[in-house]
């Protein structure tokens, strides 16, 4: 038996049936509780090439380990994308982003690579990182703000979130843009129902606006 196999069996033993079944309905076939996923990936350590096996592998908590035992700086732009072409987990798909694609140094190639893919989930990418460039000043945000009038209530779900944080972000940021940032989230109605546990905050980019501005502003 390979390590890799070794580790595919370890974390078939730890799925949990009740956990799965919640998380399918979020996007992640997988049962597995992430503390002790990363437990695992700590035990292991940094390990480029058996990320990479990990990852071939197919198994959604196989690709979640190795994630954690990887680096940025160890990817190529092009194993990046391949990368994030082959997610079939919600999960995977926004670790790859937030613990590599978004610190490696191929983050602004990528995003301009993935901004016209017809692939949504791959659009998505592309808005994630465009959220996170948005506080450096480096993006036109109008550009961005007529896209998300134009395109966001019609998009697909992962996509359509993607651009709302994109809304809500510049509105935080950029005090001369936050009213028409509002006037945007008002007009599309995008996330104004989601459900949200007491304390926490909206998505629905006005109300999530509106509290971290508040916050900010004591």
């Amino acid at each position: 038996m390979t390590r890799v196999d070794e580790i595919v069996a370890e974390l078939a033993e730890l799925e949990d049936p009740k956990a799965r079944a919640v998380n399918e309905r979020r996007g992640d076939p997988h049962g597995v509780n992430l503390t002790t996923l990363r437990a695992l990936a700590k035990s292991i350590g940094t390990d480029r090439e058996l990320a990479g096996a990990l990852w071939h592998s197919g198994d959604v908590p196989a690709q979640l380990v190795a994630l954690l035992i990887s680096r940025p700086k160890q990817y190529t732009a092009d194993e990046l994308d391949a990368m994030l072409r082959s997610t079939r987990s919600d999960k995977a798909h926004d670790w790859l982003l937030n613990y590599l694609v978004t610190k490696s140094p191929h983050a602004d190639e990528l995003r301009a690579r993935w901004w016209e893919d017809p692939d949504s989930r791959v659009r998505a990418a592309a808005w994630t990182l465009a959220t996170r460039t948005v506080p450096q000043g480096d993006l036109d945000r109008d550009a961005l703000l007529d896209t998300i009038a134009r395109e966001m209530r019609d998009a697909d779900p992962k996509l359509q979130w993607a651009m709302n944080e994109t809304l809500a972000t510049i509105g935080i940021e950029d005090a001369a843009r936050r009213a028409r940032a509002v006037e945007i989230g008002e007009e599309l109605q995008v996330l104004a129902d989601y459900p949200v546990s007491k304390g926490c905050t909206s998505p629905f980019a006005p109300a999530w606006i509106a509290e971290i501005v508040r916050r900010r502003e004591g």
